[in-house]
């Protein structure tokens, strides 16, 4: 299970106002402190575990932050619809786009995705995969 996830940033500013323009809209709440941004999701009653949190911070070696060459981090919406919001939400707020959203031949007949990268270059995906909505083929 995964704990959290860290991403660097050296404008907490510019960050703060891209990750705000979609977590909040996937359940997570922001808390900020000296370290920087931390999006939380809060403890559902009966649920075994929560949700991974999610970190923006400087780095601590106090060197410039940079995007992992291969990593990504995906975030799951409810509908392809919210995927298409949250995109576009993310791109005004200073991301900028790396794959429309829509299907990809490669994976799974129902799985939708969007991706960005935020200011830094932290590729991030939206993404749906409801089974109940339209698919890939149909």
């Amino acid at each position: 299970m995964i704990a959290y996830v860290t991403v660097g940033a050296d404008d907490l500013a510019r960050a703060k106002r891209f990750y705000s323009a979609f977590l909040p809209a996937l359940g997570y709440d922001l808390e900020e402190g000296p370290e920087g941004l931390s999006y939380v999701m809060p403890a559902q009653p009966g649920q075994p575990v929560a949700p991974p949190d999610f970190y923006v911070k400087p780095p601590h070696d106090g060197r410039p932050a940079s995007a992992g060459n291969g990593s990504m981090v995906a975030f799951e919406a409810r509908s392809q619809q919210q995927v298409r919001d949250l995109h576009a939400a993310a791109l005004a707020a200073g991301g900028t786009d790396e794959g429309r959203p829509g299907f990809r031949d490669a994976y799974g007949a129902h799985f939708y995705v969007g991706y960005l990268r935020d200011p830094q270059g932290n590729k991030i995906a939206l993404f749906s995969c409801d089974p109940n909505e339209p698919g890939r083929d149909g």
